[in-house]
């Protein structure tokens, strides 16, 4: 359920008196929807005839202003001007607390402590920790304590009204927005078209390459069958010659011969030797 959501129910009894109650009367129901528990949003308690007739009166114009600054401004503001304003009682000053913490929330997502301990004046920061956790029972806002860093992390929050003249900001910066999210859709098309080409360019690379191995494939199957074929009409190597046709080698002697023919040799070299020893006696 979307935070804030039963808020404008909560409105719905001052409406109804408001469309009856003049001068001090709709003051003082200024004053009790102000305080009154549940009760954020005073947009439409402010547009009604009765209401808007209290700016033009000068005795009640502080309690018009003071819808005014429970609708849209903050704590702080009303500190700088609290001549301008009728004097707040505890409920009024907890609830311009709570809606101050969402106005703070909408310009930045952090919320460092010693902001918040300034902007809404609290003394220490277990008050200050007590606030938020009522802010956001209540369905005020939703966030959670980073206590080592001394911060407020917002998840959500609910909508304040808006000021005169802030509609139209609000506006331009959706239009802003819209424009930008528009560029980037359109950058992401173009991407996600050239991407699509770009596989389709790479598949068909692919799917060529994979033909061409296949045809050199089967033409280098071709060519090696054919080269079998003609290896066996031609037959042996020209001039080869059977076992017959072999060169005649002389055959080395063996290996005994050769040490008889030594031998006798040697023998003969003994005689001839002593032969001539005989003829010189």
């Amino acid at each position: 359920m979307e935070l804030g959501a039963n808020f404008a129910a909560r409105l719905e009894p001052f409406l109804l008196m408001s469309k009856s109650a003049k001068g001090a009367a709709a003051a003082k129901l200024i004053q009790d929807a102000t305080a009154a528990p549940g009760v954020f949003v005073f947009a439409e308690l402010l547009d009604m005839p009765n209401i808007q007739e209290l700016s033009t009166n000068k005795q009640y114009e502080p309690y018009f202003s003071l819808l005014q600054l429970f609708s849209y401004r903050t704590y702080r503001y009303y500190l700088e001007n609290k001549d301008s304003f009728p004097p707040l009682n505890s409920a009024q000053t907890t609830k311009l607390k709570y809606l101050s913490i969402v106005s703070l929330a909408s310009e930045r997502r952090i919320l460092p402590y010693s902001l918040l301990l300034e902007e809404l004046q609290m003394p220490t920061i277990r008050e200050l920790e007590d606030l938020i956790i009522d802010a956001i029972y209540l369905d005020i806002l939703r966030g959670k304590f980073d206590q080592k860093e001394q911060q407020l992390e917002i998840e959500y929050t609910m909508g304040r009204d808006l000021e005169p003249g802030q509609l139209e900001k609000v506006l331009a910066a959706l239009q802003n927005w819209a424009s930008t999210t528009a560029s980037v859709l359109e950058a992401l098309d173009t991407k996600l078209v050239e991407a699509a080409e770009h596989r389709r360019s790479v598949r068909t690379e692919i799917e060529l390459h994979e033909e061409l191995c296949t045809a050199n494939l089967k033409e280098v199957q071709e060519r090696l069958k054919e080269s079998k074929q003609s290896s066996r009409k031609t037959g042996p190597y020209p001039g080869g010659g059977g076992a017959g046709d072999s060169m005649d080698v002389d055959d080395p002697p063996a290996e005994g011969n050769v040490k008889i023919r030594n031998r006798g040799r040697g023998l003969s070299e003994v005689a001839a030797k002593q032969q001539r020893k005989r003829n010189r006696l």
